[in-house]
C-alpha cells in the first residue's frame, strides 16, 4: 500500500506572486551590498575624490623643485625673485605663485610669474599649472603679493625696443583671481610713463 501525499499545502505551491516577491527581496539585499562599504575602504578611485580637502596639513610646493621655462643665456640659473602662497583656487590645497627671472649679475632681465601645484604622485615635482606673465612679454615685476586669495602685482613694461631694459617706462597694476575654474587677469586702469 502506498501512502497519500494528502492534500497540497498552500506553502508548497509556486505561484507567480512567490517568484516575483523572491526576487524582490535579492534584488534589494544585493543593492544594499554593493552601496555599504566598510568604513575604512579607501575612496581615492572613486571620481573627484581628488577634488575633495586633504585629511591633515598640506605643504604649498617648493619653488626649488621646479623646472621653468626660461630661455636662460649660457645656460643660467633661474632665480626665484618672490613668491607667495595659499589656496587660490578654494581646493583645500595651498598653491605657490612665483616670480622668476634668468640670473644676471647686471641688468634688469624679464620676469615670469607663474603658479605651482601640489605634485600629481607621491615624491614627484610640483608642477606649473599656471602662467600669469610670460617671460617672452619682457615684464617686470614689481610690489607682489598676496591679498585674501587674490594674487597682485605692478607689472612694468617698456614703451618701445629702444627704451633702455634697465628703465621700465609703463605700468599697471594687475590682480589674478580664481574664477569658474580658471585663473583672471584684473587689469587696473593703464597709467602713462613713470
Amino acid at each position: 500500500m502506498q501512502l497519500s501525499a494528502g492534500p497540497a499545502l498552500p506553502h508548497t505551491r509556486s505561484r507567480g506572486v512567490h517568484w516575483i516577491t523572491t526576487a524582490a527581496a535579492l534584488g534589494a539585499v544585493v543593492a544594499a551590498v554593493a552601496l555599504v562599504q566598510p568604513a575604512d575602504a579607501s575612496q581615492s578611485a572613486a571620481p573627484g575624490a581628488s577634488d575633495k580637502p586633504p585629511a591633515g596639513p598640506v605643504t604649498a610646493p617648493d619653488p626649488a623643485a621646479v623646472t621653468y621655462p626660461m630661455n636662460c643665456a649660457a645656460g643660467a640659473a633661474v632665480d626665484v625673485v618672490s613668491q607667495v602662497s595659499g589656496d587660490l583656487d578654494g581646493d583645500g590645497r595651498p598653491e605657490t605663485v612665483v616670480v622668476v627671472r634668468c640670473h644676471s649679475d647686471v641688468g634688469t632681465l624679464p620676469n615670469g610669474v607663474f603658479v605651482l601645484s601640489a605634485p600629481t604622485t607621491a615624491g614627484g615635482a610640483p608642477r606649473i599649472v599656471e602662467t600669469l606673465v610670460r617671460p617672452q612679454d619682457d615684464r617686470q615685476i614689481s610690489d607682489f603679493r598676496l591679498e585674501g586669495g587674490t594674487v597682485k602685482a605692478t607689472v612694468l613694461g617698456f614703451s618701445s625696443d629702444t627704451t633702455p631694459r634697465c628703465c621700465p617706462d609703463m605700468k599697471r597694476d594687475y590682480s589674478w583671481e580664481w574664477r569658474d575654474g580658471r585663473y583672471v587677469a584684473l587689469p587696473g586702469p593703464a597709467d602713462g610713463s613713470i
